[in-house]
């Protein structure tokens, strides 16, 4: 299945798109680190131009469209937040995409404060935009933990298909994992934890030569906010933040020792990326390409779950000819 990215960021969605057989054929992002990332790690068919400026027919035909539209304005976490926000209006681009391309699927990614701003307003007018131009649509708020994740990540996952393609999306993606208190009736694994996640990774001073582990000086602080949290080792991370622009410091959790705080190749790694996925810029750049990522094994779940969907079409077509 052939798929065009928007707002692809460093390429955490793409790449677990990639490991679960799909084909990125397009990508698109203005943050210049996070396509150097996405280039040095995936390929060079990401565009840097404003997705508003980019005409629809210089993006290619696709099965799928895929965008982690911007979120800062959705945010609970922005205590701003308002229907108005300009950077909310961006999931207007990835509605005209869907309409001038006309894929067989979309899928569309952000917060989940996503379905409670406005009360719900917001989320009910996305869905109603893509229900009219010809889409069933549907959405879930899933945790990434439950696709083994290192990390309570809550998101809401917007899924349409188009009318004229057979109904065969089990939706939303069949986890992989749950608590450990309900693991074994589930027969699921039960949630791959922070510490487990980040064993294998020596202290900084002993791993020089590891891309993206130089260490933070900051000098921890534990007041229960965002950033300034105890690290349980045995859970899941509690969500990777980052502000949206270039403006301003990263939030940036404890290390599950509690000790210090986590390098960027740490918290790659609690965003489920492989320890070989090297992210350029400096050291704050890094943070902020991670913690606006999609972890790829939720992009893997994902992309499974279209996978199966679009093979079940295919079967369903080969029966109806015979």
């Amino acid at each position: 299945m052939k798929v065009v990215s928007l707002f692809s960021g460093a390429g955490g969605l793409d790449l677990g798109l990639i490991q679960a057989g799909m084909e990125i054929v397009w990508a698109n992002d203005i943050f210049a680190d996070a396509a150097s990332t996405y280039r040095n790690n995936i390929g060079d068919h990401i565009d840097t131009r404003s997705i508003c400026e980019i005409k629809s027919f210089e993006i290619p035909d696709c099965d799928v469209v895929v965008g982690g539209f911007p979120c800062q304005g959705f945010s609970v976490a922005n205590w701003g937040r308002t229907m108005s926000d300009p950077r909310n209006s961006l999931y207007r681009e990835l509605v005209r995409v869907v309409r001038d391309k006309r894929p067989r699927y979309f899928v569309g990614e952000n917060v989940k404060g996503l379905a409670s701003i406005g009360k719900g307003e917001i989320l009910r007018r996305i869905v109603e935009e893509f229900e009219g131009l010809g889409y069933r649509v549907n959405y879930q708020v899933v945790n990434a933990a439950d696709y083994g994740v290192p990390q309570a990540r809550m998101r809401v996952i917007i899924v349409g298909v188009r009318k004229d393609v057979p109904d065969t999306l089990s939706f939303p993606p069949k986890p992989t994992h749950t608590s450990p208190d309900s693991a074994s009736v589930n027969k699921l694994k039960p949630w791959f934890t922070v510490g487990k996640a980040l064993a294998h990774f020596p202290e900084p001073e002993d791993g020089l030569n590891i891309p993206n582990h130089q260490c933070s000086r900051y000098k921890l602080r534990f007041n229960g906010h965002l950033g300034h949290r105890y690290i349980e080792a045995d859970r899941p991370s509690p969500t990777v933040t980052a502000r949206g622009d270039e403006k301003g410091g990263v939030v940036v959790l404890h290390h599950p020792n509690n000790h210090r705080r986590m390098t960027a190749r740490e918290l790659a790694a609690v965003q489920s990326f492989p320890d070989d996925f090297v992210f350029a810029g400096t050291k704050t750049s890094a943070y902020r390409q991670i913690a606006n990522a999609v972890p790829p094994l939720l992009g893997k779940a994902i992309g499974t779950m279209l996978m199966s969907a679009n093979k079940a079409v295919k079967e369903s077509n080969v029966s109806e000819a015979a």
